[in-house]
């Protein structure tokens, strides 16, 4: 036996973006240090998740958002078994068994599960024609449904939901949004900015329903059949000849439960990403840290960091939850969300609003700092604004200025 094959074996569930960014930070740091296998679901290298709402526009091809072919795994060592999942965990064993009777023993296993979509569970939700936005198959689909045109209904007003009922609307469906609350995207933005928003989406030609809760979805031939419209709780119904539920995702913990893992909403993991077993960490969508859980790709980059110090035995790293700041991928609509935009007692708020222009910033401050910015049609100084926020900057000698951007507040500071 060749002495390299003495190597530990690192196991890792889950070929997508958490998964890979870490194994590619451990490479960078001790790149001989494990036998690497990767198992995933999906039949293909990893891609870039956030970019499937361009493919979907038709802004990006496939082949654009693919970050590691097979080759890439092969150049590096690594053995890749895509289109396979594990279904089961052994840990006494410390061994994974995949979908297809393959068995790969582990000395260190990381889960990268990421997140499920949440499918609403109302009756005919498993109807043909009814689908997630999660993966290139759930694209595909989309594309096809667009293809033979018709009506699309997208469930869910937040960043995703309206990615895809863009992409449908470029692609020559009829499409409406529907969303429970009273503004979209109710999570990053405030309702002035949320309202901008809706305005420009309907004039773009989407229909946009809020404060509408789905009751059931029905089927053509007597309900069986594929999908043909949505029923909302007050009796309404419209038509539709495919319903994507964008309605937020669910961390992956199922395998993580059955083996006897520490999951509460998700994968709980401390400070080094590891779980309650020390030969198991965990990583991206599918885990929970201090009681909050992730579905932005910073917090990612930074947790892949700390693990892969980690597992490269260098792990003198601790991952610390930073603010976040959000974009909405849609053409020609610009819109910027970070930090705490909700504000707590004694927080202000700099609002500047030109209607005509269809610009609205709000600055949220907490003493003299900045914690939270909603900027829509000038998201030029988003960057700046999230780098104070970050930083905690002391902001009261350009208070004033704050508001008109960096170049206007730093030369009346100079």
């Amino acid at each position: 036996m060749q002495a390299h094959d003495m190597r530990p074996s690192l196991v890792v569930i889950g070929n997508g973006m958490a998964g890979m960014r870490t194994v590619e930070e451990l490479l960078k740091l001790a790149p001989d240090s494990y036998r690497i296998t990767v198992f995933g679901a999906e039949p293909h290298g990893n891609y870039n998740r956030i970019l499937l709402s361009p493919v979907l526009a038709g802004e990006k091809s496939v082949a654009d958002i693919m970050l590691h072919t097979r080759e890439w795994y092969a150049a590096n060592g690594i053995t890749l078994h895509a289109g396979d999942p594990v279904v089961r965990i052994d840990r006494k064993r410390r061994t994974v068994h995949a979908a297809s009777g393959l068995a790969v023993s582990y000395d260190r296993l990381l889960l990268a599960t990421g997140s499920k979509p949440f499918i609403v569970p109302v009756p005919g939700h498993d109807l043909p024609g009814v689908i997630g936005f999660r993966d290139l198959h759930d694209v595909d689909t989309m594309l096809a449904a667009a293809r033979a045109g018709g009506r699309a209904v997208v469930i869910g007003g937040g960043l995703l939901g309206l990615e895809a009922a863009n992409g449908l609307l470029r692609r020559g469906m009829e499409v409406t949004v529907v969303h429970v609350t009273a503004s979209l995207m109710n999570q990053q933005l405030d309702p002035a900015a949320a309202e901008l928003l809706r305005a420009s989406l309907e004039r773009r030609g989407l229909r946009i329903l809020l404060n509408r809760q789905t009751a059931a979805i029905e089927g053509m031939n007597g309900g069986e059949g594929r999908v043909r419209a949505l029923r909302f709780a007050d009796g309404e119904t419209i038509p539709a000849d495919l319903v994507v539920m964008a309605a937020g995702v669910r961390p992956n913990v199922a395998l993580a439960r059955e083996a006897g893992l520490h999951v509460e909403r998700a994968i709980v993991v401390d400070d080094t990403l590891q779980t309650y077993d020390p030969r198991i960490y965990a990583v991206g969508e599918c885990v929970q840290h201090r009681r909050a859980t992730f579905g932005l790709v910073a917090p990612i980059w930074d947790q892949a960091r700390v693990c892969a110090a980690h597992l490269a035995g260098a792990g003198h790293r601790r991952y610390v939850q930073q603010a976040t700041a959000t974009k909405l991928k849609v053409t020609g609509i610009d819109l910027y969300s970070a930090g705490d935009i909700v504000g707590g007692e004694g927080s202000e708020d700099l609002v500047l609003r030109d209607r005509r222009g269809g610009v609205y910033k709000r600055l949220v401050l907490s003493g003299r700092h900045l914690t939270g910015a909603v900027l829509y049609g000038d998201v030029a100084d988003g960057p700046w604004y999230f780098e104070l926020i970050q930083q905690k900057a002391d902001i009261s000698a350009i208070r004033n200025q704050l508001l008109f951007g960096q170049a206007q507040a730093l030369a009346a500071a100079a």
